[in-house]
């Protein structure tokens, strides 16, 4: 697993960049603020129910949540269950909000 940063990220996705994003919050949260990513809650991670995903084992996927910790938790669960290329958005959405407002 390797950080990626908002400003990183934001550049990436304002270029055009196909990325997966994996949003591992609860649907409430995604409700109320999601930067595109496809909502795949933690829980659901941790029962390894990722088959809406399963396709992305060997593409570059960046996980993000509210703060940056459940989608740690996210990326090395996904890592050893042979996801090839995995990021966590350092600080989630509060530090994307921060920097960018949403």
């Amino acid at each position: 697993m390797q950080p990626i940063s908002v400003e990183e990220l934001k550049e990436r996705i304002d270029a055009g960049e196909s990325i997966h994003l994996l949003d591992v919050r609860e649907p409430g949260e995604h409700e109320d603020f999601n930067i595109g990513g496809t909502l795949l809650p933690l829980g659901q991670i941790r029962n390894m129910q990722t088959d809406d995903i399963d396709d992305w084992k060997d593409t570059e996927v960046v996980c993000y949540c509210r703060s940056g910790n459940r989608s740690g938790q996210a990326c090395m669960i996904l890592e050893s269950a042979g996801f090839a290329n995995v990021k966590n958005l350092t600080g989630g959405m509060m530090a994307w909000q921060d920097r960018f407002g949403g």
